[in-house]
């Protein structure tokens, strides 16, 4: 495995991978489980659009895409992921084939990019994710979607335990507090990787594409 230490180095189409977590109706949409159970889902739907052009940007370079979907059904919950909560309620959130599980609208990956199930916070638990990025020579993720302060730094943390560089693109991620939000920005920059804007991103990644049109 290299040494990335820069923006450029961990951007690169070669080695980096945008992962786009949990960005489903359940999370985002004010009609979903989220929303009812009390949380302010707009940072969420703010956040869709910016992470909608980041998209757009990554497949005219062709950087490659894996989105994370949440499924929850009587064949993954356990008693423990039930009864989490330290109310006690049972989470009905993103049921195998319901609405709530959908991607929110705009996100609609095309058949050559990749979805990776989860049950559970963690992208990398239980699914074949690490397979996939591991097949593509994947050493570098960026990682996006909702929520900041659970899913995606569950996922992000991990991707770090697995060995990837990781970037968390803070424009391009939501939580339902914004302290949380931050809180997680601030963990991940000490700790865990990098944090960079989407535009840092797309800028990027247009450099290294004059710089391959140049060599030519």
């Amino acid at each position: 495995m290299r040494i990335l230490k820069t923006l450029q180095e961990k951007c690169d189409i070669a080695l980096a991978c945008l992962i786009v977590v949990d960005v489903q109706n359940d999370f985002c949409s004010p009609e979903g489980a989220a929303a009812k159970g009390g949380n302010n889902v707009t940072a969420a739907k703010e956040m869709v659009p910016r992470l909608l052009h980041l998209i757009e940007e990554a497949r005219k370079v062709d950087f490659p895409i894996v989105y994370i979907q949440t499924t929850h059904s009587d064949w993954t919950d356990s008693p423990s992921w039930l009864y989490r909560r330290p109310d006690g309620r049972k989470p009905e959130t993103c049921r195998q084939d319901s609405w709530g599980a959908e991607f929110y609208e705009g996100i609609s990956p095309l058949p050559h990019e990749r979805i990776v199930i989860k049950h559970r916070y963690s992208a990398f638990i239980n699914t074949d994710l690490n397979t996939v990025l591991k097949a593509r020579g994947v050493e570098s993720v960026l990682v996006t979607g909702v929520a900041t302060n659970v899913c995606v730094e569950t996922t992000a943390r991990d991707a770090f335990m697995y060995d990837y560089y990781v970037t968390m693109v803070e424009d391009c991620a939501a939580a339902y507090d914004p302290q949380m939000h931050e809180a997680t920005l601030k963990n991940m920059r000490r700790h865990f990787g990098t944090v960079a804007s989407s535009q840092e991103i797309i800028s990027t990644w247009q450099r290294l594409q004059r710089k391959k049109v140049a060599a030519l």
